[in-house]
């Protein structure tokens, strides 16, 4: 092979690589505008869409008052009607996003407002309070803090708030363990 092949071999899998990343990209979005137009007109807020290596679809969804496995199969069935099974091999988990799991979008906040949560935060810090408040570019949570006033004999229980920006913190998730 003559080094002017390789250079064109090169440069064609690189394309093939890139339609392949298109197709995928473009199914995503049909796949979200699908489950969108779905979920539309209910409590129910798209958590997030992965498409994994061999075609597994995972779709993460979440309610204020928690995910119906009825509700779940009725999603399923009507993804399964857009993207033809016969046509695209995948497999399809439908899904609530896990008690446990960090936040990811602004309902997750909401539904967890007057709960206990843990954030972690960019600089390292893990705290744990209630999530009292929820705006479009930050939270804030009361944490409990144990003081010494000055010239008192024991400490007193203080709440106290602090807010964060979406993106200050590395995860946010509810503490079950309260």
């Amino acid at each position: 092979m003559y080094p002017k092949d390789e250079l064109n071999e090169g440069k064609r899998r690189r394309m093939l690589r890139l339609s392949l990343f298109i197709i995928v990209f473009m199914d995503k979005i049909l796949l979200v505008q699908t489950i969108e137009e779905a979920i539309k007109n209910t409590d129910y807020f798209l958590v997030d869409v992965r498409i994994l290596p061999g075609n597994e679809v995972i779709v993460e969804i979440d309610n204020k008052s928690g995910v119906d496995l009825d509700f779940c199969a009725a999603l399923n069935r009507k993804i399964e009607a857009v993207f033809d099974r016969d046509v695209e091999d995948y497999s399809l988990e439908v899904g609530s996003a896990g008690l446990t799991a960090p936040f990811k979008v602004r309902g997750q906040y909401e539904k967890n407002l007057n709960n206990t949560v843990e954030v972690l935060t960019k600089d390292g810090r893990k705290l744990y309070g209630v999530l009292v408040a929820v705006e479009d570019s930050l939270f804030t949570i009361e944490m409990e803090k144990k003081i010494k006033p000055e010239g008192a004999k024991k400490k007193i229980l203080i709440k106290e708030q602090e807010s964060f920006a979406y993106d200050a913190v590395k995860y946010v998730k509810y503490d079950f363990k309260v």
